[in-house]
């Protein structure tokens, strides 16, 4: 059982209800499995709106915010956990460090920075933890096809594109990360569709 899981989400509402509305249940589903969730710390947008949705189903939160940004993304006063850092890079790593899985919901800029980065490093074997992207009213498909033709043109190897996980619903999510093994990292792999144990 996966015990903590990394959210990348907007820091804004987005247009459509739909995305609070599953913002809601990725918290809720994350505190019922008795997973913790850890995020980027603040109290506005679908950030907000997970982290609350955890903490009113009982669930524990961690928070991970840059200093300059403790007022702009207005930091969440009632978080289990709130880790100040110094800067972004600090974030990402200790968000990475924390969590056992990564889970990229609508976003901007930001999210997709964030759960690439992820993605990259379990390419190169740096982690060999699951990485999701809850593909909510089809956000993702138009990425989900750019990924497949950066493998189409060979510039990503296919078993790196398998290993995404993306569905509609967080509960198929979670199920996959539960049940995720990780591909052989990019460099040294004899058996290119091997799998090696997460850790």
């Amino acid at each position: 059982m996966i015990q903590s899981i990394a959210v990348f989400c907007g820091s804004a509402l987005g247009t459509a209800q739909i995305y609070v509305e599953q913002a809601q249940s990725v918290g809720r589903c994350i505190a019922e499995q008795g997973t913790t969730l850890v995020y980027g710390g603040g109290r506005s947008g679908l950030m907000g709106v997970v982290a609350d949705s955890a903490l009113q189903a009982g669930g524990k939160v961690i928070g991970v915010i840059p200093e300059a940004l403790v007022d702009r993304e207005l930091a969440h006063p009632n978080l289990s956990e709130l880790h100040i850092v110094k800067n972004m890079h600090q974030r990402k790593t200790l968000m990475a460090d924390l969590s056992e899985a990564f889970l990229a919901m609508p976003g901007g800029a930001g999210t997709l920075e964030e759960i690439f980065e992820q993605w990259t490093w379990a390419q190169l074997g740096i982690h060999q933890k699951a990485i999701g992207f809850l593909n909510v009213a089809g956000f993702y498909d138009d990425l989900l096809k750019f990924i497949a033709l950066t493998t189409d043109q060979g510039f990503t190897q296919q078993r790196f594109n398998q290993a995404l996980i993306s569905a509609e619903h967080i509960e198929e999510i979670l199920a996959a990360f539960n049940h995720y093994q990780a591909p052989m990292p990019k460099w040294g792999a004899n058996d290119q569709q091997g799998l090696i144990k997460p850790i």
